[in-house]
């Protein structure tokens, strides 16, 4: 097992590094490039015209991963890790969908919010009812820390699951706004995902493939779009991410882990959601400088210092490492080998 996760990452990361090499400057030839929005901060201007859509790195990556390392498994009957990767590339296709309409149109609006939304929420619906007629969920839900599981009726199961995807899904988004950020703030969920495939066992092997495939390959795609980056995720890259983090959190049975495990893509998405009702309910006042967050401090939001895009990439994935440890010590024990 050891050795297939470790083959996992490095087949992953090669992958990603080498394709880079062509895609990006293809991305450049084909004009795939992205436009910023106005209203943020004004030397973001600068970036306008770096390529999008680079999450195509990654998702390949993990791609190729899941159909040769865990080629033997699909041989054996247990194809988990290729619904999980399925699930992650519909909403990857939907991020597709908006990266194109956004370069089409040369601005930085793609498929509008319901639309997307509608999609995101009839992917969700149709993974868990697979994946419940599968057996691999089941409507309980596990409590870390505690040790405890909480059975639900099957219909708010499903209710309460489509709320978690969509929800991570798109906070994945919203924390993909400066170089390296979704991609860094990603990688220690990853690990945890992999570290816990090592405490619970061979059961948990194809799922543990993906993770460390994916973490692999956004370890490839970070080298290209770490500041100054020279490629962008997109919304191919960052919704695909999304769903990965979500679909993994179900396969495992355990999706109530996201809340520490996801702190970083919690608070992003809660100082949005603050901004915005603070904004309508004061007619016009703000509680941070911009949203999300990030932004804030990016503009000297509290303190006054203007935090570099480096220095938001260090805080913010060192941030997530350590909600990563400490989720892993609430899950670990539930099936310790």
């Amino acid at each position: 097992m050891t050795i297939k996760l470790i083959c996992s990452f490095i087949l992953a990361f090669l992958f990603a590094t080498a394709f880079g090499k062509y895609y990006i400057p293809w991305l450049r030839r084909q004009k795939a490039g992205q436009e910023i929005k106005k209203d943020g901060p004004t030397w973001h201007m600068a970036k306008s015209g770096t390529p999008t859509m680079g999450g195509v790195m990654f998702i390949l990556a993990v791609s190729f991963v899941c159909l040769t390392i865990g080629f033997p498994s699909m041989m054996k009957g247990n194809f988990v890790h290729i619904f999980v990767l399925l699930f992650a590339m519909v909403f990857g296709a939907i991020g597709l969908l908006d990266d194109w309409q956004k370069i089409k149109n040369k601005q930085n609006l793609g498929l509008t919010a319901k639309k997307k939304f509608l999609l995101q929420l009839a992917a969700a619906l149709v993974f868990v009812l697979l994946m419940r007629s599968l057996g691999y969920v089941r409507p309980n839900l596990f409590i870390p820390f505690s040790g405890k599981t909480v059975p639900l009726p099957e219909w708010l199961y499903f209710v309460f699951a489509a709320f978690v995807i969509v929800g991570t899904v798109n906070a994945v988004n919203i924390t993909d706004g400066v170089d390296g950020l979704a991609t860094g703030t990603s990688l220690p969920v990853m690990l945890f995902f992999v570290a816990v495939t090592f405490a619970w066992g061979q059961e948990f092997l194809e799922l543990g493939i993906f993770a460390s495939g994916l973490l692999g390959g956004l370890m490839g795609f970070l080298v290209y779009n770490f500041n100054p980056a020279k490629v962008f995720m997109g919304d191919t890259g960052s919704l695909f991410l999304g769903g990965a983090v979500a679909a993994l959190a179900f396969a495992y049975d355990m999706p109530l882990v996201l809340i520490t495990l996801g702190i970083i893509y919690i608070i992003e998405t809660l100082s949005d959601i603050i901004q915005v009702g603070y904004f309508k309910l004061s007619h016009g006042k703000r509680v941070f400088k911009m949203a999300p967050f990030h932004h804030h401090l990016e503009m000297g939001g509290w303190t006054g210092k203007k935090w570099s895009e480096k220095e938001l990439f260090v805080l913010f994935t060192g941030i997530s490492l350590l909600f990563a440890i400490i989720s892993f010590i609430g899950v670990f024990q539930r099936y310790a080998l």
